[in-house]
């Protein structure tokens, strides 16, 4: 049995612009000179990321949408693989890299996307997968998310990073709970609940992973 170590490296990152910044400022209702000068905009940034990542990590899902690479040692079958993020939006490109790292890219006709809310598969068609070298691994090109405007995420999700990005700019000056991960408010919680996705037996991990 391979190894069980998967790697999602996020390959493009949301840029600034399409951050709900003035959102953020208004929900905190700060003041029209804070709006002018500026001066803290990289500290509401900070904490609007750092929402972000926290609702999408307990969720498991994309809200502004981004391409990524997720490395596996192998399969977790020979007809399907499942993807740590939804929504997927596209599988761009899947390869498969003997030890020396020569690489094999699979043409596009051999595999599908299924899509799901929860747990998106990539569907091998026609044949299975190709056998894994030992001591190679897989790559996954892929994009995510509900799309590259925040009008595209769903509104509770857009209202729990607000809640989430408050409380984290309010006690940016102590060490509460909330900055040392302690959990996720209440209200935070009740809003993201329905998208969290609970996995049983890790998922049904199958032969080298956790996926």
């Amino acid at each position: 049995m391979k190894g069980d170590k998967m790697i999602l490296t996020e390959l493009t990152q949301t840029a600034s612009a399409d951050l709900p910044l003035a959102g953020l400022k208004d929900h905190l209702r700060l003041g029209t000179a804070f709006g002018v000068d500026g001066l803290q905009d990289g500290l509401i940034e900070a904490h609007l990321r750092a929402a972000l990542a926290a609702i999408e990590a307990r969720t498991g899902k994309a809200l502004l949408t981004r391409n990524f690479k997720l490395t596996l040692p192998d399969w977790r079958s020979l007809s399907a693989q499942t993807l740590p993020l939804a929504p997927v939006a596209a599988v761009t490109k899947l390869s498969v890299f003997d030890v020396s790292g020569v690489e094999m890219v699979l043409d596009g006709a051999r595999y599908a996307l299924q899509a799901d809310a929860h747990r998106p598969k990539i569907l091998a068609v026609g044949m299975l997968f190709p056998t894994v070298p030992s001591d190679g691994r897989i790559e996954i090109l892929f994009s995510a998310g509900y799309g590259a405007a925040w009008a595209s995420v769903p509104a509770d999700l857009r209202q729990a990073v607000m809640l989430l990005a408050a409380q984290y700019y309010e006690t940016r000056h102590d060490a509460g709970p909330a900055m040392q991960g302690f959990g996720l408010p209440m209200a935070v919680q009740t809003l993201i609940e329905r998208y969290r996705n609970i996995r049983v037996l890790g998922g049904g991990a199958g032969k080298g992973g956790a996926i």
